[in-house]
């Protein structure tokens, strides 16, 4: 292996409350109405001391030759401007010439799997002038929510001035290679390595885990004995934080990556470099297969989920036709939060009994919601 690719994600979702609609209600409806700041609140001061350490963590690796990425959800980068501290403590990761940070969605949304990708075209746009606004950063690759990969947003990104896509690397996109090149259709894409990230992100602390303890000279020594050209690793910072307080080596391990990389002739480098150094395979598999981070089927593979996806797609174009009215922009950013991934992986095959009631509760607030646009449109 020639080089590795180290993508860090960190996303906080916006809660929705436990709804019931009032009956007579008319009016705007706010954000408190339908989900609980408080709580948010809350745990962006718990999670944000963490994430203050992890980033002290990467400046250290950093300054030991480490690069890395960060790819920031839009709720979590909204959430920032609540916490001055940790925002600062990005900036100055983002000053650092061995990082790079993503585009992504601004609602952390499934919105390229639209009918109309209006809608994702303009949550990129919103993201994009987000991250200039906070970090001073114009990012050059892109991120969508939980990896997803579809074929049509290729030509999109590319004409929005992306040079690189990171998505997952399941077997359907890579039709039998292994996710160590540049791959390419409408635009250079990495494929996150599945089982290498899930080593750092799930089975890290497992003392029953065959490869307990990972030190990062192991590490490496497996990276290097797989051919190809770059590595891609994608991990959450949740799962990092989980790390830390299990009192697991994830900080020697951090730290020393980057060296025990070095001594095995393997260089660490952002997504942006490895497309302009390494020559792209094109892959037909990317112009008629989809992916995303866990599969397809636990995002929308019921039918509440795919009923929901429906309702947002009629809201999202009910939407459209009062863009005109006062209280769009009002209406717009709660809808925006209506669409967050989590909503629709909660409602997923495997939480039974919970996922339906779950269910219930978003139809709720998204009815409401849309009778408040209606109103408006009246």
């Amino acid at each position: 292996m020639k080089a590795v690719c180290m993508c860090v994600g960190v996303h906080l979702p916006y809660s929705p409350k436990w709804y019931w609609p009032v009956e007579g209600f008319s009016g705007v409806p706010e954000m408190d109405r339908y989900f609980d700041r408080n709580q948010i609140f809350s745990r962006l001061l718990k999670s944000g001391r963490e994430l203050l350490r992890l980033n002290d963590l990467f400046m250290e690796s950093i300054e030991r030759g480490g690069s890395y990425t960060f790819d920031l959800s839009g709720p979590f980068l909204e959430q920032c401007r609540w916490d001055p501290e940790l925002l600062e403590s990005f900036r100055e990761l983002a000053e650092s010439r061995k990082v790079e940070f993503t585009g992504s969605c601004s609602y952390h949304s499934l919105s390229s799997l639209y009918p109309d990708l209006s809608w994702f075209r303009e949550e990129v746009t919103i993201y994009r002038e987000m991250l200039k606004e906070l970090l001073g950063v114009n990012p050059g690759t892109f991120v969508n929510t939980e990896l997803l990969y579809t074929e049509r947003v290729g030509n999109i990104l590319a004409n929005m001035g992306f040079r690189c896509l990171i998505a997952e690397g399941s077997r359907n996109i890579l039709d039998g290679y292994d996710p160590v090149r540049v791959f390419e259709n409408d635009l250079p894409i990495l494929l996150r390595h599945i089982n290498l990230s899930e080593d750092l992100e799930l089975r890290f602390s497992e003392k029953s885990w065959e490869g307990y303890p990972l030190i990062p000279e192991k590490f490496a020594d497996w990276i290097a004995g797989i051919e190809g050209d770059v590595l891609t690793l994608y991990l959450n910072y949740t799962s990092l934080c989980l790390h830390h307080r299990s009192k697991s080596m994830i900080a020697e391990f951090i730290r020393a990556f980057p060296e025990a990389l070095k001594n095995r002739g393997i260089e660490m480098i952002t997504p942006s470099e490895a497309v302009s150094r390494f020559i792209p395979l094109r892959l037909p598999t990317l112009g008629t297969e989809q992916t995303i981070r866990y599969g397809m089927h636990n995002a929308v593979g019921n039918h509440a989920q795919q009923l929901y996806l429906r309702e947002l797609v009629r809201v999202g174009e009910e939407l459209t036709e009062i863009k005109e009215k006062k209280n769009y922009q009002k209406l717009k950013r709660v809808f925006g939060y209506l669409q967050q991934s989590e909503i629709l992986f909660s409602m997923g095959p495997g939480n039974a009994r919970e996922g339906h009631e779950r269910a219930v509760n978003y139809y709720s607030i998204l009815s409401d919601l849309r009778r408040s646009v209606l109103e408006e449109g009246a």
